[in-house]
């Protein structure tokens, strides 16, 4: 016997999976680094640099933040039913990404993982701060459906971390059956990953769940006013 699941059906459950996931992630993160312990620091730090346990604090807390909000802003019901507090976790989202942003590119630069690394999470953070400078540009216009799509650009680009620790589970996993392999490779690899996962995924769902929908309805909407 088969069952038929429904298109909302199918992103009630995948949006349980991104939000039980991210803030599975932000609990386990925000923990680690809450107790200013550098020896349970999940990334190598930098023995030259004194600070660099600091720039990750920076980075992972306002960043845990941003994982556990960014789930809830796009459900459409706590949107509609609660606007207000929609407002105020968006104003939180955006002071914490803008902290983590720019502290996560003072510990690339600091990484001990090397030059591939540092460079993909640059390019993240630069990525992070201009999808957010859209998605707030385009709300601060009224223009509700650009702000969507950028936001679920900039969470993806968020999500990247979840995936990150996905990615270095299965590396882990392949260092038994390759013991040549060293963490810094599986990290590199799995920065890039992870990115580059989450970069395609949110564009095929940007391009067939909400442009092309908004396409065709221009389309109907053009036809229905040209004369017969």
């Amino acid at each position: 016997m088969t069952f038929a699941v429904s298109r909302r059906s199918r992103r009630r459950i995948a949006w349980a999976a991104v939000a039980v996931s991210a803030v599975g992630v932000a609990l386990f993160s925000a923990a680690t680094y809450l107790t200013g312990d550098p020896t349970l620091s999940r990334i190598p730090l930098n023995p030259a640099i004194a600070s660099h346990y600091l720039t990750i604090v920076l980075h992972a807390l306002p960043a845990s933040l941003v994982l556990l909000i960014g789930p809830f802003q796009f459900a459409a019901k706590l949107r509609v039913r609660w606007p207000k507090l929609h407002r105020v976790l968006g104003r939180i989202y955006v002071v914490s990404m803008i902290f983590a942003a720019v502290a996560a590119v003072v510990a690339a630069t600091f990484s001990v993982d090397g030059i591939s690394s540092q460079i993909a999470f640059c390019l993240l953070s630069v990525a992070w701060l201009y999808t957010l400078y859209r998605g707030y540009t385009f709300i601060r216009q009224g223009q509700i459906q650009l702000h969507r799509i950028w936001m679920i650009r900039n969470y993806a680009l968020s999500f990247a971390a979840v995936v990150l620790r996905g990615f270095l589970g299965i590396g882990a996993a392949m260092k038994g059956l390759f013991p040549t392999l060293s963490f810094a490779d599986i990290y590199t690899t799995s920065a890039w990953g992870s990115i580059a996962v989450c970069v395609i995924v949110t564009e095929y769902f940007v391009l067939n769940r909400t442009i092309a929908p908004l396409v065709r309805k221009r389309h109907a909407a053009e036809r229905a006013d040209i004369p017969n």
